[in-house]
């Protein structure tokens, strides 16, 4: 997946992904059709046959992601991404059976050897297989350390291992009732070690799908193995106890497809909502001329979704150009989306009223299905414990600098453009430096709420300084938009000021073990009085971005 630092990007050249954006589109119109979406949602359908033909040589969608050596197109993050986004904004649920394959497929990109690859990836470009990925547990969850799932090793009279037998249980596996093979984590004597384990092997039951508040057009079920019988050739990699390493590895780039399937899905609300807007008409003029409906309902969510665009495509590019560990960056884009998304699905539904409610109008089956985005490929609070560990222990190692460059880079982003909230990021990122100091200091790293609030305030502090970055590139180029961006990027900064000013509070306030003058010192210290500064023309701003989504004339 990550390329060597001097290897040429990897991916699609941009033509040819809007071609594939555009064949996705077309699948709206003949095999997605919204009628046949909420009937699948209504009986809780997994549409294997529309499935297979997603996959099939008219369409070949799973093509992007498998390299040209195993008959695939070679895309790369940012292809994927882009794809994974235009099919959740068709539905989360068909959006969750594609990534299916993604998914399952990763173990085998990562670590099979040279004729797995041939076998298996080829199978899938082929457009043979669904596929699945079992790794999570009823007990462990998203703990891969606590797997109880055994693999114990077959041995001829010689005493030369030739397969291994699988017992034990998976839950929730997407695609899992309907794979027609499964890559499959459990422990060997070594470690966790992954196989590939067919459809049809005895002892090996795909269980009824389960009946799930949302995500109804994809299938998630149990799967049980007794006594299954592996042979030495479906050991992934060729060597055993390497299971961790290679789920590990992959974990920053499925994270940012899940982030991408939450964009997807904000995409899905915005097409709704704001044209539901500007023909609902309420005491004489439409909802879009209203600041109740567009500045509490739409526009902070507008805002979130291009901050957290911004990030995603920073780091899918980065995925598709460097060997760099980004398992955090893969946390910060997955928590700070989904959590947006899920907030702005909740608002979507009030601001459509009763027609939120009703299931004809998309947008409570989307308030739905977008929820799961929380809680699979790790829970939000999984990820806000990475972010937090990962991060504390950066700066830490680095006396500051990891923030303390992005302030700098922010103050020089200030100096030359002092309209994309600079100044009160780097403020931010000076204040997130103070606070990992003083929680370290103070041994509030013990207590997992401090822990959550650094990674509130870490994420908040990345994600903003790629909106900055963002918002400065498209003003230099002089387009309208970038106007837009600008404003987005200032409420942005305003939205990460107010809360590292929170979660600050909530850590020494809420410890109990500072006194009034200290608490007053710290604050007055990370420049509470200059961060507040960034509420200046909050409202004209967030009227500027509601014209742009809105096409009202301002």
């Amino acid at each position: 997946m990550n390329q060597p630092p001097d290897a040429p990007p990897i991916g699609l050249d941009p033509e040819y992904r809007q071609m594939v954006l555009d064949t996705i589109g077309q699948l709206r119109k003949r095999l997605l059709t919204k009628d046949r979406l909420l009937e699948y949602d209504r009986k809780e359908t997994f549409p294997e046959e529309v499935i297979r033909k997603m996959l099939g040589p008219d369409i070949g969608l799973q093509l992007v992601f498998i390299p040209e050596a195993y008959g695939g197109m070679g895309g790369g993050a940012v292809d994927s991404c882009a794809v994974t986004r235009e099919l959740s904004k068709i539905c989360l649920g068909i959006a969750t059976a594609f990534f299916a394959i993604q998914l399952g497929a990763d173990p085998l990109m990562v670590g099979g050897t040279k004729e797995q690859k041939e076998k298996w990836l080829g199978a899938i470009a082929e457009g043979q297989s669904l596929v699945a990925y079992a790794v999570t547990e009823p007990g462990a969850g998203s703990n891969l350390a606590a797997l109880s799932t055994k693999a114990d090793p077959v041995a001829d009279d010689s005493g030369r291992i030739t397969g291994y037998r699988i017992n034990g249980n998976k839950q929730f596996i997407s695609t899992g009732g309907y794979a027609d093979f499964i890559t499959l984590l459990a422990k060997a004597p070594e470690g966790p070690t992954f196989f590939v384990v067919e459809k049809g092997s005895e002892g090996f039951v795909q269980g009824k799908g389960e009946e799930k508040h949302g995500i109804r057009a994809s299938n998630t079920s149990p799967l049980t193995f007794t006594d299954v019988l592996v042979p030495i050739e479906n050991l992934i990699g060729g060597e055993p106890g390497k299971g961790l390493k290679q789920a590990n590895s992959v974990f920053g780039y499925t994270r940012v497809m899940v982030a991408a399937m939450a964009l997807g899905a904000m995409d899905a609300l915005f097409d709704i909502v704001i044209p539901y807007a500007k023909e609902r008409i309420q005491f004489g003029t439409p909802l879009s001329e209203k600041q109740g409906y567009t500045h509490k309902l739409i526009v902070p969510h507008a805002v979130r979704e291009m901050a957290a665009s911004a990030y995603l495509d920073e780091i899918a590019a980065r995925l598709d150009t460097t060997e760099e560990d980004l398992q955090v960056e893969g946390s910060i884009a997955k928590f700070f989306s989904t959590e947006s998304a899920n907030a702005a699905a909740d608002d979507a539904m009030q601001a459509l009223g009763g027609y939120g409610y009703i299931n004809e109008f998309e947008v409570e089956k989307i308030k739905r299905d977008v929820k799961i985005t929380c809680i699979y490929e790790g829970t939000s609070e999984i990820q806000q414990n990475i972010i937090s560990t990962f991060r504390w222990k950066k700066t830490r190692k680095t006396k500051g600098a990891y923030y303390g460059q992005m302030a700098e880079e922010m103050e020089a982003v200030h100096r030359r453009n002092a309209d994309c909230g600079g100044r009160y990021l780097a403020l931010a990122a000076r204040a997130v430096n103070e606070a990992v100091n003083l929680a370290h200091d103070q041994r509030l790293t013990k207590l997992q709420h401090v822990m959550f609030c650094l990674a509130d305030m870490m994420t908040h502090v990345e994600v903003g300084v790629s909106l900055a970055r963002k918002a400065e590139g498209d003003s230099a180029s002089g387009e309208y938009k970038g106007e837009t961006i600008k404003a987005a990027s200032r409420i942005f900064a305003n939205e990460v000021c107010t809360l590292v000013l929170d979660r600050v509070r909530r850590m020494i306030s809420g410890s109990g073990r500072f006194d009034a003058s200290a608490i007053t010192g710290f604050m007055d210290r990370i420049g509470e009085k200059a961060m507040l500064e960034s509420y200046s023309g909050i409202i004209a701003d967030m009227d500027r971005v509601a014209d742009a989504l809105f096409e009202r004339s301002s």
